[in-house]
Parts: C-alpha cells; sequence; structure tokens
C-alpha cells in the first residue's frame, strides 16, 4: 500500500514483529533501495547501498548503530545516515519512518539520491585566513571538506603536482584505461562552491616555518596561517642498468595508466614487483597484451603481506589466464635498442624479450621538500605525527602516505600505511586539529585487492604475524584467514566470505580481543 503526497511517497515496507532488536532489512519503496534498522525498539531507514562504489549495505555488519559496507569498510550511522568511517566522501539519505497498528511505513521523496552531501560553508570574503594543503589525494580532499562542513571560512588551497583535481587512484591500477570523468573524486563545479581552489601542476619546492611561506618549482610564493603536508609517495624506481630506458613504466598518474595500456595492448608486457599494484596490473593486462611475464623476489606474490597461501592462489588465478610468472627472481639488466625495451636479463641469466617493463617495487613517502626544515621526518622518510595529526612544528599537520602516525590497534606504535581509507581517515582528524577539535585518530586499516573480478579484502594490522588460522580453503577460493601475534588475532582477509571481514573490523575498533583458539 502506497500514498502520495506532493513528492514524497510513503508505503507499507514490513510489519512491526519482522524484525527484532539489532536486525535490519532491505526494503523498497518507489524502485528506491532502503536499509531498515531497529535498535532499543526504535526504527530508522537509511540509503541501502553504500556511498563509496554502492556496495549493499545489507550485506554488510551492524554493530549498535552503525552498518559497515562489507566491500571496502565505510562505515555509516544508521539514526543519522553520516558517514563514519572511510573510504567514500558522502553520506547517505535518511527516510522518515513511523510504527502503526503493528505495521512499519518509510517515506521517501521523488528525488531518489543516492548520497548525501554534508552541509557546507563556504568562503567568506574579507576572511584572510588561509590554509593551504599540498598534495591532491584522499588526506587534502578530506580535510578540505571537513574544515567547510565545521564551518571554516577562510580560504583553502589545495596544490598537486598533477595534472587533474583529485581522482580516486585506486581504480588506476584496476581499469587503467578509464575515462577521467569516472575516476575523479569530485568535479570542478562542486569544488568552486565551496571554496576549494585546487592548483594543478604545481610543486612545492621549500617551505619557510618561521615566515609560513611555501616556495613552488616554478618560483612563485605563497603564504599559509595553517598546513597540511599529504604529498603521499612516489613509485620506488628499479635500480639497474637500461632502468632508463624509455617504455620502463611506473604507475604514479592517471596519464601513467593510459600510456600503460597503450603501450601493452598486443605486446610483451613484463611486470617487476609482486605485490598489490604489479598483481592487479597484471590481472588487468591479462586479456589485453599479447603477454604477461611477472617477476618477483619473493616465492609467491603478497608473501609478506597476505602469506603463502593466499600468494599462491593468486598466482594460479592469474596462471589461468597465461600470465607467466619468475619467482625468488629479480632483474639484473634491461636492454634496449633506439632508447626503448628489447629484452630483460634476469638474476638467475634469463633473457625475456619484452616491448614494456612496468615497475611495481614499493613506495618512497614525498618529504624530500622539508629537508631543509626543523619537520621531524623518520629513518622512512615519513612525516612524524601524534594522534591529532599535528607534526612537531606549531600550524603543520600531515596527514596520509606520507605520515608516520600512532596507530591505536598496536598501542600506539608509529606505523606508516599506504591505505586510501587510512587516508582519509586522517585527512578528517588533520582538518578537525586545525579548528581546535581534539579529535584522536582511532581506526582500523582496511584495504582491499580486486583480481580477475575477486576482490580480497583485509584489516587490521598484520605485521610480525606468526601463524595463520584458515575457515574454508584457498583451494576453493573461499575463506577467513586470521593473522596471529602473541596467540592474538590482529588482523584477517577473506574471499567470498562477506561481511566476515567487516565485522571483525568493528570487533578491533572496539579493542575486542579474538584469542587464537577463539579463531579457530
Amino acid at each position: 500500500m502506497a500514498t502520495k503526497q506532493c513528492d514524497e511517497i510513503t508505503e507499507m515496507v514490513c510489519l512491526e514483529s519482522d524484525l527484532q532488536d539489532g536486525q535490519m532489512k532491505e526494503v523498497e519503496v518507489d524502485q528506491n533501495k532502503i536499509l531498515l534498522v531497529r535498535n532499543n525498539g526504535e526504527f530508522t531507514a537509511v540509503g541501502g547501498l553504500c556511498t563509496h562504489y554502492g556496495a549493499p549495505l545489507i550485506k554488510g555488519a551492524l554493530v549498535g548503530d552503525r552498518v559497515r559496507c562489507p566491500f571496502h569498510g565505510a562505515c555509516f550511522n544508521t539514526k543519522t545516515g553520516d558517514i563514519e568511517e572511510f573510504p567514500g566522501l558522502d553520506c547517505l539519505p535518511k527516510y522518515k519512518v513511523k510504527v502503526e497498528d503493528g505495521k512499519v511505513y518509510v517515506t521517501t521523496d521523488k528525488k531518489k539520491l543516492k548520497k548525501r552531501v554534508k552541509k557546507m560553508s563556504g568562503r567568506v570574503p574579507g576572511v584572510s585566513h588561509t590554509v593551504v594543503l599540498i598534495g591532491g589525494g584522499p588526506a587534502s580532499l578530506q580535510c578540505a571538506e571537513t574544515l567547510r562542513q565545521n564551518g571554516y571560512e577562510g580560504r583553502i588551497i589545495m596544490v598537486t603536482k598533477d595534472e587533474q583535481l583529485p581522482l580516486d587512484k585506486t581504480k588506476l591500477s584496476k581499469a587503467m584505461n578509464i575515462e577521467i570523468e569516472k575516476v575523479l573524486l569530485r568535479q570542478n563545479d562542486f569544488l568552486q562552491e565551496h571554496g576549494i581552489d585546487v592548483w594543478t601542476k604545481k610543486e612545492v619546492k621549500s617551505v619557510d616555518t618561521e615566515a609560513k611561506t611555501l616556495t613552488f618549482s616554478d618560483g612563485t610564493n605563497q603564504h599559509y596561517d595553517q598546513l597540511l603536508i599529504s604529498t603521499g609517495g612516489r613509485a620506488r624506481p628499479l635500480q639497474c642498468p637500461g632502468a632508463e630506458l624509455k617504455n620502463v613504466k611506473l604507475l604514479e598518474s592517471y596519464k601513467d595508466a593510459t600510456e600503460i595500456h597503450q603501450m601493452s595492448a598486443g605486446n610483451k608486457a613484463i611486470i617487476v614487483g609482486t605485490s598489490f599494484i604489479g598483481m592487479e596490473v597484471a590481472a588487468y593486462l591479462s586479456d589485453k597484451a599479447d603477454s604477461v611475464t611477472v617477476i618477483g623476489s619473493s616465492k609467491f606474490p603478497f608473501q609478506s603481506s597476505l602469506g603463502p597461501d593466499i600468494g599462491k592462489m593468486t598466482m594460479q588465478m592469474l596462471e589461468e589466464k597465461n600470465v607467466k610468472f619468475y619467482t625468488s627472481n629479480g632483474v639484473a639488466e634491461i636492454r634496449g635498442e633506439n632508447g626503448k625495451v628489447k629484452e630483460v636479463v634476469l638474476k638467475n641469466g634469463e633473457v625475456l624479450p619484452a616491448d614494456i617493463v612496468i615497475v611495481g617495487i614499493g613506495v618512497i613517502p614525498n618529504s624530500n621538500f622539508l629537508k631543509e626544515t626543523s619537520v621531524e621526518i623518520d629513518s622512512r622518510n615519513a612525516v612524524v605525527v601524534d594522534k591529532f595529526m599535528k607534526t612537531n612544528i606549531p600550524d603543520i599537520f600531515a596527514a596520509g602516505d606520507v605520515v608516520s602516525f600512532p596507530l591505536p590497534l598496536v598501542g600506539h606504535k608509529r606505523v606508516n600505511i599506504g591505505h586510501w581509507q587510512l587516508a582519509q581517515a586522517h585527512g578528517r582528524i588533520a582538518g578537525l586539529s586545525m579548528l581546535n577539535q581534539q579529535v584522536v585518530i582511532n581506526t582500523v586499516p582496511y584495504f582491499w585487492t580486486m583480481l580477475l573480478g575477486k576482490s580480497i579484502r583485509y584489516t587490521g594490522y598484520g605485521e610480525g604475524y606468526t601463524d595463520i588460522v584458515f575457515k574454508g580453503s584457498t583451494e576453493e577460493r573461499k575463506f577467513l584467514a586470521f593473522y596471529i601475534k602473541d596467540e592474538e588475532v590482529v588482523a584477517a582477509a577473506s574471499l567470498n566470505f562477506d561481511p566476515a571481514v567487516a565485522r571483525l573490523a568493528e570487533m578491533l575498533l572496539m579493542g575486542k580481543r579474538i584469542t587464537k583458539a577463539q579463531a579457530q
């Protein structure tokens, strides 16, 4: 039964007795997928699809008044629809619910919005206070939006050496020929409307922390009142003869992705590195290049991060698509002809013909421009921050892949982790800190990789794990893996086992201990 009022539609969606406390149900009103939740006898309704990539939240994990997306770990408040954990930028729409005579009714409007943008202020003329954000990634963008969501009225300038506005770079290794419109995080109109200036193709050369001035590589200067360093990391280059040849590519930008796609089509592609970038690129090229060969230093891909069993499984998945692996190996030399790659010489002496070499062997934090400053940098080039994302210099904050930050999960030990979701979480905390809202970074790392249409999810911090407990099996390609350290679960990975990893992330966030015995 549906009743219509001007722009609203009300429908009975279920009986009050259909849901118990702590349960959720996906319902439809006017072809709108809605998540109905019951907690403490009260019904609430929010949009049913995650604002990140549209995953059905009904398949996620509900803990109290919050639902965590099963795909990539974004969290939403089921009372307000507000986003509480990333990835994704937007909130869920919220709907009116009423219960009458044991029946539950939900009211939606005709707009059918799948996302709701948090209310933001803009720049107010005459307010001279300026925040400069160095870097065009998710940490910068989230910081800018957090400032505007909390009433900041000064000037915001985001400076990036990239040619484009902020992009969803996670897609570049998974869909290398994607149109630019599909990877922009925000359109230009949106940024202009909310007074977020983005300066592209502009690189910071140095920072004068006393005068609060930035100098750019083109010789120009810019004053700041508060500064965010969110410069991310750069791809680690290959150190061997011939590494400078044309057709030896790193994947750092949209242009790189497009060029790799074009250069590989119908050609012999060699990929160096068997971690996330290398494996995703190999999977993507498996049906586009004439041949794909992967060279890795360990016996299996992802060996240190996900362990040998999962690594072996991913290797078999790619081998089924005719990808060839040379493991426990490396590149001794790249030989060329007329400045272009012709063949790759392996450390074991084998010679492989090649038209393009793609290198994915790790990242280095981009902090060189701070060398002349007193900003604290650790031995791995990462900028050191506290739990408020503050550096040791007043009014300078840092966020994202460039930082070493205290992770509550491991007793506030400082870590440097290059996850998309963490960069956004950092950006939010940095923005709040700039406004003197003291909110502590408290997040559980969550990431994913996509290979040939199959997605492996991961949560926690598994460094130094000593054992892995499996439910299901890698042979069946359906499993949940618990990573154990000191007889406790410190991380988990899964394939075709949702929403197990999302649920574990919530448990880790709440500080719940899971012993090895419990995992078994």
